[in-house]
């Protein structure tokens, strides 16, 4: 129900104007809606098509499962959540549900210790499987 500002007659939620003084009635903003500002870590494999085709779809499954096992504690430990993986892509975002002055700085030390789980984690590819994976250089 919208309270007309002007004259307090009581109208429909979707009404624009007052039904009795004619008034522009104001729309009300949502309450649970707030504007942050966030920082989003984006990182893909490189060649993830050609090792596709080195491994078939059980051990290609394995691999990504581990790849993205092994980068989202990192990313949780510094504050970010996991939005999506999507095929050999981890997006994650920092500020969001929790906004902190610094999560900008969050983000880059997530990305740095990011680098170094998959320098772990490539060992443990070579002796399981033979492959290395690498994401973009920075």
């Amino acid at each position: 129900m919208l309270i007309c500002p002007q004259c307090g007659r009581e109208n429909a939620d979707d009404a624009r104007f007052c039904g009795g003084c004619g008034s522009e009635l104001a729309s009300p903003e949502p309450a649970d809606e707030t504007r942050k500002v966030v920082t989003i870590v984006f990182t893909d494999l490189v060649g993830s098509t050609s090792l596709g085709e080195q491994l078939d779809p059980e051990a290609l499954r394995l691999v990504m499962t581990r790849y993205f096992a092994a980068m989202q504690p990192t990313i949780e430990r510094h504050g970010g959540t996991i939005e999506k993986f999507v095929g050999d892509a981890i997006m994650a975002v920092f500020g969001v549900p929790t906004l902190h002055e610094d999560d900008a700085v969050r983000a880059v030390r997530a990305a740095v210790e990011m680098r170094d789980a998959m320098a772990q984690l490539n060992d443990e590819l070579v002796r399981s499987h033979g492959i290395r994976i690498a994401t973009p250089p920075a």
